[in-house]
């Protein structure tokens, strides 16, 4: 069985880190599933999604560090086609990745005691995002 679930977020853009683990444990609460694998994806070229320590010196070591492997002072090939400045954030997207699959058992992900799945806007501007979560087992 398959079911398909959506989570809906306002983010800041700009490295935002949004903590949806508690979303994503509702719609596993409420789904007619116990055991299996469930898949987060978000939508957009310049967003993704892993999983980190929610706590504020990770979040800080975390968005420093896309700094020193992206910086947004530098020029992008992307900017000079569409001038909207955020050529970075796609390339910060294209690491990170846009989906990621965790393993439940009676209805409980089986995350570590603390990590939490988290989004990242990298763009330049706030955002409407999308998550698909796809559920699937027994």
């Amino acid at each position: 069985m398959v079911i398909t679930s959506y989570i809906d977020n306002n983010t800041k853009g700009n490295c935002d880190i949004i903590n949806i683990t508690p979303q994503v444990e509702q719609k596993l609460a409420k789904a007619e599933i116990n055991s299996g694998i469930i898949n987060v994806f978000i939508t957009g070229s310049n967003a993704g999604i892993n999983t980190i320590e929610f706590e504020p010196g990770v979040l800080t070591d975390f968005r420093e560090m896309w700094e020193r492997i992206t910086p947004r002072n530098i020029s992008y090939k992307h900017d000079f086609r569409w001038g909207d400045g955020n050529g970075y954030s796609h390339v910060r997207a294209s690491i990170l990745g846009a989906s990621l699959t965790i393993p439940f058992n009676s209805k409980k992900l089986t995350l570590g005691t603390w990590q939490q799945i988290v989004i990242v806007d990298f763009d330049n501007r706030p955002r409407t995002r999308q998550i698909i979560l796809q559920i699937m087992g027994d």
